[in-house]
């Protein structure tokens, strides 16, 4: 099966969709998505490199991240442990050799995830998640009760969790990270291409979208498939 299907994961919390497009066969890749606005703003330009890597004869997951996207569990009842195990469970249930892209955010949901290889998108940390929540916020209250931030409420301990989270962990196997060209931190590459999880409303970028599908494919190539 190679077009748009949807299908479901469980994990030690419950059951949560999850997109499956391409191959079922390897190579195969699984995307944790950027998360709160940002995952609205780049709904589109997720499924756009989907798309693009399923032409290349990658078998690609997006699975709904609990208390993001879809899910029916309450943002305010997500951890950051239950995004973790939720996004390791769903790796697992694919199945052999997958090989991990994250968006922004998903950097720090992909963690526990036994995956052969990383590749991230101007990935952040969950400090920088929640300063960015703060920064689009007019007010946020914590004090052991769920914190309004952008819209979003979340848990103290969420809270807790994403301000403690301010490097990336050595997670296994090889990383390549990419950024756009107006970024100035460090990467394996940068691209020319629009911040579309800068934009005030949800926007695609095909031809970006494209572009990062082909180094998607050379670097899982190059992993080994």
């Amino acid at each position: 099966m190679t077009g748009l299907r949807i299908d479901s994961y469980d994990w030690q919390g419950g059951h949560e969709a999850m997109l499956r497009l391409g191959p079922d066969h390897a190579p195969l890749a699984i995307i944790a998505p950027a998360l709160f606005e940002e995952a609205n703003r780049t709904r589109a330009f997720t499924l756009a490199i989907a798309r693009a890597l399923a032409t290349h004869g990658i078998g690609v997951a997006i699975p709904d991240i609990p208390g993001q996207g879809e899910s029916v569990l309450p943002t305010d009842r997500a951890s950051l442990a239950d995004w973790r195990a939720a996004f390791a469970a769903a790796t697992a249930q694919i199945g052999g050799q997958v090989h991990g892209i994250a968006i922004r955010g998903g950097a720090i949901v992909d963690t526990d995830a036994e995956l052969a290889s990383r590749w991230r998108l101007s990935p952040i940390t969950g400090q920088t998640v929640l300063s960015d929540l703060r920064r689009a916020s007019r007010h946020a209250t914590v004090n052991g009760e769920p914190s309004t931030l952008a819209g979003n409420r979340l848990a103290a301990p969420l809270v807790a969790a994403l301000e403690a989270d301010e490097i990336f962990p050595s997670t296994g196997g090889p990383v390549r990270t990419v950024r756009v060209d107006t970024d100035p931190r460090p990467a394996d590459r940068h691209v020319a291409g629009s911040p579309l999880w800068r934009r005030s409303e949800p926007a695609n970028d095909p031809p970006f979208a494209a572009t990062l599908a082909a180094d998607i494919a050379q670097w899982i190539t190059s992993c080994g498939g």
